[in-house]
């Protein structure tokens, strides 16, 4: 798999647990790793609503390493680690994807890495036009 791309922002668990921010492969698709709310190495506190939105940018500014942008994301995966933020992580969905409409789960889970953070997200994207000769439409 020499063709495929791996992105790496220097978030502290990409060399400390031996993953890539993202990876693309020849046929155009990339798979974004979980993303949480994390800016500059530090973890940024805030409600559920906050953490979905800088996670999802979290995993925006990958996809634009690559060149894709959130009109290329066609798979989402919010984890979250209390049911009563159901609705304000589907909100922040709503607002970044309404008009892209991706294929998107949203999976209650016991908790992360720290405690601090109740939301990651996992996208996937598709560069049209890839060498298997699909085309969105």
């Amino acid at each position: 798999m020499s063709d495929v791309r791996r992105v790496t922002t220097g978030a502290p668990w990409e060399d400390a647990f031996g993953y890539s921010r993202a990876v693309e492969l020849p046929n155009g698709l990339v798979l974004v790793a979980g993303c949480t709310s994390v800016i500059d190495g530090a973890i940024v506190d805030g409600d559920p609503y906050e953490q979905a939105v800088n996670s999802f940018n979290a995993a925006f500014a990958a996809l634009q390493q690559l060149g894709l942008g959130r009109d290329d994301v066609v798979r989402t995966r919010m984890y979250i680690t209390h049911a009563r933020d159901v609705e304000e992580v589907g909100r922040a969905h709503k607002e970044l994807f309404d008009t892209v409409r991706p294929a998107a789960s949203m999976i209650i889970v016991s908790g992360f890495v720290d405690s601090r953070l109740v939301v990651e997200v996992e996208v996937e994207a598709f560069r049209s036009g890839g060498e298997d000769g699909v085309s969105a439409a």
